[in-house]
């Protein structure tokens, strides 16, 4: 039986969702009650006394051949991935045209400085990612007027060895000072940014800055338990399936 890698990716970050929790959290893997937000952002709908915990936000982004989670404790936390790949059905300049109207004049500038169609493309998700991390953070959604966020970039390039942190968010032309970006390569395809918010509560420290673990399946579930019994009549349904792929 196959399956879309979409959907596949979108179960991995469940799974992850519920390891954090769990691991963090000190709730049963089985008694997690996950919830959405009117604009989709997961929430943890548990009630929570551990003042320490009570402000935990977290996030998943999955796109190309990762799926990732950023967590904080006391800010509000959002991620994104984005995987540089050439466009299909049109050229690189038709793509951006298509997508012009997302970003502002002085980032579509900083786009097209780089030198190659592919380093312009590197550098188009790059602001992608800083985009959506925020938006995820704030839980606006995706039709959120992206032109009214724009991004400076101090950094040129990302490095798989250094957390990049320098890159400055306008709002609506207004310069913001109290959220941070981090900013890191995963492989030469896929970058990633988390967006951090302002700290929410002046007595709790928030997790360190640190570099993403990456988890093996074995280690993704090394807690889980099963939270609904599957009958013999359920496989017996599955296995009569056709294979297919599911889209």
């Amino acid at each position: 039986f196959t399956v879309d890698e979409n959907f596949l990716l979108l179960q991995i970050g469940r799974l992850l969702l519920r390891k954090v929790i769990s691991d963090v959290m000190a709730i049963p893997y089985s008694d997690v009650k996950l919830g959405r937000t009117e604009k989709g952002k997961p929430v943890l709908e548990n009630q929570v006394t551990d003042p320490r915990l009570k402000s935990f936000s977290f996030n998943i982004s999955h796109q190309g051949d990762f799926t990732v989670l950023a967590a904080e404790q006391c800010r509000q936390v959002g991620i994104d991935v984005m995987k540089t790949v050439y466009p299909s059905g049109t050229d690189v300049p038709g793509f951006f045209q298509l997508m012009r109207k997302q970003f502002t004049p002085a980032e579509w500038l900083t786009v097209k400085s780089e030198k190659t169609e592919w380093e312009q493309l590197e550098m188009f998700y790059r602001h992608w990612c800083l985009k959506e991390s925020y938006v995820k953070a704030v839980g606006v959604g995706i039709g959120h007027d992206l032109q009214a966020i724009e991004f400076n970039l101090q950094t040129q390039k990302l490095s798989k060895q250094m957390i990049t942190c320098d890159s400055a968010l306008c709002l609506n032309g207004q310069k913001v000072d109290n959220w941070t970006f981090e900013e890191t390569k995963l492989d030469d395809l896929h970058q990633v940014a988390v967006a951090v918010g302002p700290i929410t509560s002046e007595t709790i420290s928030r997790f360190e800055k640190t570099e993403f673990q990456i988890l093996t399946f074995s280690e993704l579930i090394s807690n889980a338990v099963s939270i609904r019994h599957i009958s013999e009549d359920e496989w017996e349904t599955f296995g009569l399936k056709r294979e297919t792929r599911v889209r």
